[in-house]
This record gives structure tokens, sequence and C-alpha cells, in this order.
């Protein structure tokens, strides 16, 4: 009988990450969208960066398979997708919410707390070697902000170039843009130009 691998112990995530590892791809609007997770090393780069696991856990959690960066790219994407429909205020399509679900079957279960002075997280047993192991925090912070109720504060920058996913945390609620500093300057400098173009018309 084989014995169980010694547990490791992963972060325990915000509930925004999920929408952290979205944003991972940006500017989706332009013809050739920028991409920050061009190959496997990128994305190690990123979980060590974001979810915090070190060298360890991560060469025995990454797969070697070349399909595995594939399978992290569909899951960003997956996610992406589900959180678009959710700043719509649309209902959640079946096929992606299935999609999600199979990937947290996949995942490990959050079943042992791991408390270690203010380190918080989770003890799993990782098994062989897997993209939903590696990737569980960024599942369970979608899971958590789907049912959570920071859910309706979800919302997708309105530059349609843009395209950014991030919490509406603001006061009022409705925050419109990821950053007033880009995309909202962007759009008072723009609608500037549409009003002085309007008025050049209206005088010739």
């Amino acid at each position: 009988m084989t014995k169980p691998s010694t547990p490791i112990r992963i972060p325990a995530p915000a509930d925004d990450l999920c929408l952290t590892f979205a944003n991972t791809r940006y500017w989706r609007g332009k013809r050739v969208p920028t991409e920050t997770l061009a190959d496997r090393d990128d994305l190690l780069r990123w979980v060590r960066q974001e979810i915090g696991l070190d060298e360890t856990a991560l060469s025995s959690l990454m797969p070697e398979a070349p399909s595995a960066f594939q399978e992290a790219i569909g899951l960003r994407e997956m996610i992406y997708d589900l959180f678009v429909q959710a700043a719509g205020q649309g209902a959640i399509e079946e096929t992606v919410l299935a999609e999600l679900n199979a990937a947290l079957g996949r995942a490990p279960m959050r079943e042992v707390l791991s408390v270690i002075g203010r380190e918080r997280g989770w003890a799993v047993v990782p098994g062989a070697p897997a993209v939903t192991t590696l990737l569980a925090p960024v599942l369970w912070s979608a899971a958590d902000l789907l049912l959570g109720p920071r859910f309706k504060r979800v919302r997708k920058c309105d530059n349609p170039v843009c395209g950014w996913l991030f919490l509406d945390d603001s006061k009022s609620g409705n925050r419109r843009w990821c950053a007033m500093t880009a995309c909202g300057n962007r759009a008072k400098a723009h609608r500037h130009y549409e009003k002085r173009k309007a008025r050049a018309a209206e005088a010739s």
C-alpha cells in the first residue's frame, strides 16, 4: 500500500485572487491582448508571487507535461468568463459553472487548517502533481467570491478595450473604471475631445 504524500501548507487565498489570475491577460479588447503568462516559467513565477508557494511545493505540484500549462490557461479563461457574466449581473451559464465545479472536484479539499504564527492556510495532501492543486487557492477563491457577500461587487472596466475585472469597494458602489488614473482619465479625455469636435462642427 502506497503511503500518502507529506501534507503541504497552501496559504489561504483572498477572495479576489481569482480576479488577479484572470487579469494576467489584459487589454482584451485590443487586436493583440497583453499576455503575462507566456509559458510554464511565467505561471510558476506568478504562483510563487501571488499565492506564496515555496520552491519545494512548486516543484512537487506542477506537472511536467506541456499540456499542463494549457490547462492552467484554460482555467484562467473559464474564471474570466464566469466573472464577466457576474459583472454583467446576468445569469451564469451552466456550462461555465460546471467547469468550475469539475475543477474544484479535482482540487484538494480544505479539511485541515494550518496556523503557524501569523501564517494561515490549509494543510493538504497533494498526491500526484496536478494543475488543480497548484491553482487550488485560485479555484477556492472563485468559489468563495461566487458565494460570498462581495459577489455583487464584481465589476468589469467600462473601457471596452480594457476588460479588467475588479471588486468595487467604493461607498457608492458605482465605480466604472479599473482605475480613474488609467481608463477613467482616458474616457474623460475622449468625452472632452468629442464635445470640442461637436462644437467645432456647429460653428463651421
